[in-house]
C-alpha cells in the first residue's frame, strides 16, 4: 500500500519504519526540514532499540522515504496516518492544533481515494472533529481511530507483535483496508478489535490510566508500609499471586513519567470535567504521582537535616525508564530542580539520556560518561532509573569515591542489607530506612 505518516515523532517514526518493513511503500512527512534531512542520512532523533537499523534498511530498499513535500505525497496516498504531537495544555487539555493542521493539509492536497487514520493519542470526539473538518473532501473514505500501545524501549517488538490492534471504523471498506495493513503483524492470532471511533479513543486513555493507577497504588502502599514497619516487596509478593491482580506495573518507585501516562491521565480528568463526570479516582492518581516524585528529596533532606550548604548529590539514571532517552516528566527532573533550588551541586550520569539533560539543564548540572565519575566526591547518590548496569555496583569502590556513604534507591534495585553491610546509609521506597 501507499502509506503516508504525518509526523516523525516517536509514534510516527516507529509506525513508518514497521509498515515499510512489511513491504509497504511509506512516506513520513514532517514540517521540520532539519529533522527530515537528518532522517534521510539515517540519523535517528530518539533512542529506541532496533529503530535505527530498521530505518536505514528500509530507506536503502526504497520502501521508506522522508519528506517535507506534503502536496506530492498526499495526492496519491491510500492510507494516511496522523501521528503528530498532542501536548498537554496547562489545564491538562490536549492541544489538537497539530492534528487539525494535518487534516487541513489532507483536505487541500488529497487527489486519490484514501482513509485517514488517527494514530495520535487524542481525546474522545477528536475523530468526529477531524471528520467534520474534512467535509468537502470526497476522496476521504473514512476517518479511522487506531490508537498506539507502544512501550518505549520495546516499541519495535510491540508494533511487530501487538497484543491487540484496535480499529475504530465506520465503514466496511475501511475495516478491510486496515485489516489487510495489519495482517502481517497478527499472524499468530492476536486480536484485531473493531469498534466505534469513540470507543477506540477512550480505550487508549483507559489502558494508560489504569496502568498509572496500578503504579500509584503500589507507591501509596509503599508509603504506609514504611510507617508501619512493613516491607512493600513482601507485601507485593502477597498480592501478585492473585490472578485477578497480576504482577505487572506493581513495582514501587519514585513515580511514573514519560510522554504517555502523565498526559493521558490529565486528559482523562479534563474529559470528565467537560462531561460533568468528575474523575476523582484519576485526580488522586495524579496527585499521588506528583507527591511520589518528591520522596527522594524529602528523604535526603531528613538525612542531611535540611542542611544543603556545600552538598553534592550524584544521580544515576535520568530517563523516566530504562532503554529510552526520554526525560519528559521523569522523576529525575523533579529531583534535580529541587536540589538546584536548595543550592545543591548536582552530578549525573545516564547511559543514553545525557544529551537530553544537557538540553534541559544546560550548565546547571555536571554530566559524566561514567557512573563512578559522577559519584566521585558526592555526599549522596540517588538512583532514579533501573538501568541494568546499576544493579550490581562495586560498593567498596563506590564508597571510597564518595564523600559520604549515602544512597537513595528510588527503584529498590539493591538489597538493603547488602548496602548497609558495606557501610552505606540506605534509603528506598516502602522498606525500612536506615536509622
Amino acid at each position: 500500500m501507499r502509506v503516508v505518516v504525518m509526523g516523525t515523532g516517536y509514534v510516527g517514526l516507529v509506525a513508518g519504519a514497521c509498515f515499510s518493513d512489511s513491504g509497504n511503500h511509506v512516506t513520513c512527512l514532517d514540517v521540520d526540514q532539519d529533522k527530515v534531512s537528518s532522517l534521510k542520512q539515517g540519523r535517528i532523533p530518539i533512542f529506541e532499540p532496533g529503530l535505527e537499523e530498521m530505518v536505514v534498511r528500509n530507506s536503502k530498499a526504497g520502501r521508506l522515504i522522508f519528506s517535507t513535500d506534503f502536496k506530492t505525497h498526499l495526492e496519491n496516498a491510500s492510507v494516511i496516518f496522523i501521528a503528530v504531537g498532542t501536548p498537554s495544555e496547562s489545564d491538562g487539555r490536549a492541544n489538537l492544533s497539530y492534528v487539525f493542521k494535518a487534516a487541513d493539509s489532507i483536505k487541500q492536497y488529497l487527489q486519490h481515494d484514501a482513509i485517514v487514520v488517527m494514530k495520535s493519542t487524542v481525546p474522545v470526539g477528536t475523530n468526529d472533529a477531524v471528520r467534520k473538518r474534512l467535509e468537502g473532501c470526497p476522496r476521504v473514505l473514512d476517518v479511522v481511530s487506531n490508537p498506539e500501545f507502544l512501550k518505549e524501549g520495546t516499541a519495535i517488538n510491540d508494533f511487530l507483535r501487538p497484543e491487540r490492534v484496535i480499529l475504530g471504523v465506520r465503514t466496511q471498506r475501511a475495516k478491510e483496508i486496515m485489516q489487510d495493513l495489519y495482517a502481517p503483524f497478527v499472524r499468530s492470532g492476536n486480536p484485531v478489535l473493531t469498534m466505534s471511533p469513540q470507543s477506540a479513543e477512550l480505550a487508549k486513555y483507559a489502558a494508560n490510566s489504569f496502568l498509572a493507577l496500578k503504579i500509584s497504588f503500589i507507591n501509596e502502599m509503599g508509603l504506609i508500609a514504611e510507617k508501619v514497619g512493613a516491607d512493600i516487596n513482601e507485601v507485593r509478593q502477597g498480592i501478585i499471586t492473585d490472578t485477578r491482580i497480576g504482577n505487572k506495573f506493581l513495582y514501587p518507585g519514585c513515580g511514573y513519567g514519560g510522554s504517555c501516562f502523565p498526559k493521558d491521565v490529565l486528559a482523562l480528568i479534563d474529559l470528565g470535567k467537560q462531561q460533568e463526570v468528575p474523575m476523582a479516582l484519576f485526580e488522586s492518581v495524579h496527585r499521588i504521582n506528583e507527591r511520589q516524585k518528591k520522596v527522594a528529596f524529602e528523604k535526603l533532606s531528613r538525612h542531611f537535616k535540611n542542611s544543603w550548604k556545600g552538598r553534592t548529590v550524584a544521580i544515576w539514571g535520568l530517563s523516566f525508564k530504562p532503554m529510552t532517552d526520554d526525560m519528559r516528566e521523569a522523576p529525575a527532573v523533579t529531583l534535580i530542580q529541587q536540589l538546584l533550588d536548595a543550592g545543591c551541586k548536582v552530578k549525573a550520569y545516564d547511559p543514553v539520556a545525557n544529551h537530553e539533560a544537557k538540553r534541559m539543564f544546560e550548565s546547571k548540572i555536571e554530566l559524566y560518561d561514567n557512573a563512578y565519575d559522577a559519584a566521585k566526591g558526592a555526599d549522596a547518590l540517588a538512583i532514579l532509573t533501573e538501568w541494568n548496569e546499576f544493579r550490581s555496583p562495586d560498593f567498596e569502590g563506590l564508597k571510597e569515591q564518595m564523600n559520604e556513604a549515602c544512597i537513595f534507591d528510588g527503584r529498590n534495585i539493591f538489597n538493603p542489607e547488602t548496602a548497609r553491610r558495606h557501610g552505606f546509609a540506605y534509603y528506598c521506597i516502602g522498606r525500612p530506612d536506615s536509622l
